[in-house]
């Protein structure tokens, strides 16, 4: 008990220290006190600064740390559901299904869409294809989870409708313009720049929502992983927590992935990361481990994405199988060397 508070203060303090490294670190050197005078509301003589510090690395720090929260407990909750250790939320499909969204509004529609009399084109046609998209999979998924009791066949069915949602976007890449296909990759590249100022508040609220289901679940959780039948003689009802579960990750996925594009690795990763290093499998622990350990692996990205003084940005898919690649090795070569000893 001890050891995991010892742990939970040292995650929030690496916390506010990754959080401060994205405010004064980025590809524009900045000074230090200017930074602080931004961020204390006074006035900079660079104009630009101040655009880059308020508009720019703050809010990305903001969005990293929720997206990061987002999608490690989306993964810890499709692990549990699905008793699978490689579960994540693309597995469902629903990362897919986002993508196939912008895939039509950007390769097929030329950038936007009607329906009726309004015509929605640009950014936010970009945004509302992308959520109708991941939230359209999500709801299938749910449907179907109503109908099949088995958790590896809805695994399968995910993986399924991910391939055909993967599939439709290949086409649409074959036969769309070059401008269009170089959009789409950029979108598919991944950010946390992607969420506009007036639209922050909208996207904390949905996940902070959503994110208090696997805490009143956590019990049940417990209970779960044990198996269902043990868990259903003690009461709980195992289709009524699955598909909560399932609706939450989903929504969860579908906020993130519309706004910050499809993030690799985070959903894999960090709720293994948060075993090893909290060597537990209760989730009243888990759940705030994995939350602490997602916002900070996300900002450590974002960090990471940053190329100093030139005034370029890597893109973010390319730094998150960094950090995921590794922790997902380590378990699989663990485990391996556990069966044989």
């Amino acid at each position: 008990m001890a050891r995991n508070v010892v742990i939970f203060i040292s995650l929030g303090i690496g916390i506010v220290a990754l959080f401060l490294i994205n405010l004064f670190y980025g590809a524009v050197t900045i000074p230090f006190s200017s930074v602080v005078d931004a961020l204390l509301g006074r006035q900079l003589p660079d104009a630009s600064w101040q655009f880059i510090i308020l508009q720019s690395r703050l809010p990305q720090a903001l969005i990293a740390l929720l997206a990061g929260c987002a999608l490690s407990v989306c993964g810890l909750m499709l692990q549990a559901v699905f008793r699978n250790p490689l579960a994540d939320p693309s597995i469902l499909g629903i990362s897919s299904g986002a993508g196939l969204g912008v895939a039509l509004v950007m390769l097929l529609w030329g950038g936007g869409f009607a329906v009726g009399s309004l015509a929605v084109g640009g950014f936010v046609a970009v945004l509302v294809a992308a959520f109708i998209g991941a939230f359209s999979v999500t709801l299938i998924m749910y449907l179907l989870s109503l109908v099949i009791r088995s958790n590896t066949m809805l695994l399968i069915v995910g993986v399924l409708v991910g391939y055909v949602s993967s599939s439709f976007i290949v086409l649409l890449n074959f036969f769309a313009s070059q401008d269009g296909v170089r959009a789409y990759m950029m979108w598919g590249m991944g950010s946390f720049s992607g969420v506009p100022h007036s639209m922050i508040p909208v996207f904390a609220m949905a996940i902070i929502l959503c994110l208090v289901v696997p805490i009143l679940l956590a019990k049940p959780l417990n209970l779960l992983v044990l198996g269902t039948k043990y868990a259903e003689n003690l009461g709980v009802g195992i289709r009524t927590v699955r598909n909560a579960l399932l609706l939450a990750s989903g929504t969860l996925t579908a906020v993130v992935t519309t706004f910050c594009g499809p993030i690799a690795f985070l959903g894999l990763a960090v709720p293994h990361m948060a075993r090893l290093i909290f060597k537990t499998d209760d989730f009243r622990v888990l759940i705030p481990a994995v939350l602490l350990c997602g916002s900070a692996s996300a900002l450590a990205c974002n960090a990471a994405c940053v190329l100093p003084g030139n005034g370029s940005v890597i893109p973010l898919n390319a730094v998150t199988p960094l950090i995921g690649v590794p922790v997902i090795l380590y378990i699989m070569l663990k485990k391996y060397f556990s069966r044989l000893s």
